[in-house]
């Protein structure tokens, strides 16, 4: 079985397993999730789900992240941790997406990743998410998952980036990538997988 044949039967278990991919980050528009994935380094999506409603009703517009005090932006997100350097960067991102792209979002990883605090991570999440176009989002599940059942060899995250978006199908890149992360949180954890729960066990190269 070549790896792009183990990519598409894998898509297809997971696809029926979880059919609703989507973003467990909580936000109403592109510069929201950009905001809400920077949050997200380090820390749970469920703890800055609980951050981000207070974050994003005081500051609603760019002008209102670009004018901050970031002491303020310090207090409301400190429970995600690192909070100093994330204050900094949402404001110098705001500043980014106004000053260099007048005012949106921008829709390729190469311009994002231009953006103070944005890595290639959270550029592919926009770039899927918001414009709709094939990404790979390599966190710790994707890398994990990906590694166990065999469609990579590696533990670097833009490798394992390049490597899937050569096999995956590229309109399901995106969608996979959300899969992996519920199904990393639900089955194949870190510490074990529970591999006879497994929607995906009959492809993965771990039972193979």
């Amino acid at each position: 079985m070549t790896k792009k044949e183990r990519a598409r039967l894998l898509v297809e278990a997971l696809k029926k397993e979880y059919p609703d991919a989507v973003c467990s980050l909580e936000s109403q528009n592109p510069f929201e999730l950009l905001v809400a994935t920077r949050l997200s380094a380090q820390c749970t999506d469920a703890r800055v789900n609980l951050v981000t409603p207070t974050l994003f009703a005081r500051y609603k517009t760019l002008d209102d992240y670009c004018n901050a005090d970031v002491k303020d932006i310090e207090e409301i997100i400190h429970s995600c941790g690192f909070y100093h350097g994330k204050a900094r960067d949402i404001i110098e991102m705001a500043r980014g997406v106004r000053d260099r792209f007048g005012g949106r979002v921008p829709d390729t990883v190469e311009e994002l990743t231009t953006l103070q605090g944005v890595g290639r991570k959270t550029a592919n999440l926009i770039v899927g998410d918001v414009y709709g176009k094939p990404a790979v989002v390599a966190d710790t599940h994707l890398i994990r998952l990906s590694n166990r059942m065999g469609l990579v060899d590696t533990k670097d995250p833009k490798k394992v980036e390049f490597e899937l978006k050569k096999i995956l199908p590229p309109e399901e890149s995106n969608d996979f990538c959300h899969r992996c992360v519920l199904h990393g949180r639900a089955v194949c954890a870190a510490r074990k997988a529970d591999c006879e729960r497994c929607s995906a066990a009959e492809y993965c190269k771990k039972i193979l």
